[in-house]
């Protein structure tokens, strides 16, 4: 099932830069759609480039998973406004499994969140696109209480050689780190959407 995407009021678009030390020949562009209401947060990633070059983990059956981060795949962190330390990961993988985590600080106390609704993800693509759909709802979770979020977006590529590419909208100084501050770089407002 595919999750809707609101037509009366788009997210905004935001564009994921490879690390300068892994770039991938077979990836173009990877473009992330995001909007966020009330609980939920919708996502729609986009990659473009030649899709038959990568490797994309099999299957459709849309369960939890650990490790996707190792292949292909998708992410979402998100953190409150304050400076708390804590923030969730969230994983999506083109074979529509899933991670949630909680941690408590900088790669500390990482937790499966257990009491986290599945999210809903659809994917598809064809020779030069891949798309994936994901919406996360946060109702269950403390984190909802901000009305302001910090998100920070990513991706996990990795092509038919098994290289593995790694996209963010920020990348901090020295190797590939998506929980690090410096990657929360996109404000997401739940009651007016992205700023």
């Amino acid at each position: 099932m595919r999750p809707s995407r609101s037509q009366s009021a788009p997210g905004r678009t935001v564009a994921l830069a490879p690390h300068p030390a892994t770039p991938s020949p077979a990836v173009q562009s990877i473009k992330v759609e995001v909007c966020g209401e009330g609980t939920s947060i919708q996502l729609h990633y986009e990659l473009t480039g030649d899709i038959a070059a990568l490797l994309l983990p099999k299957g459709d059956t849309a369960r939890r998973a650990d490790k996707l981060w190792e292949h292909t795949c998708f992410e979402a962190f998100v953190a409150g406004r304050d400076d708390s330390g804590g923030y969730l990961e969230f994983n999506f993988a083109p074979s529509t499994e899933w991670g949630a985590y909680g941690f408590s600080a900088y790669r500390q106390g990482m937790e499966n969140l257990e009491t986290v609704r599945p999210p809903r993800i659809s994917v598809s693509r064809d020779i030069s696109q891949l798309s994936l759909d994901a919406l996360i709802d946060l109702d269950t979770l403390p984190l909802v209480r901000n009305r302001v979020l910090r998100l920070a977006l990513s991706a996990v590529i990795e092509d038919s050689e098994r290289r593995r590419s790694y996209w963010a909208l920020a990348h901090p100084p020295g190797k590939p780190d998506f929980h690090h501050a410096d990657g929360f770089a996109l404000a997401l407002d739940m009651t007016r959407r992205v700023i």
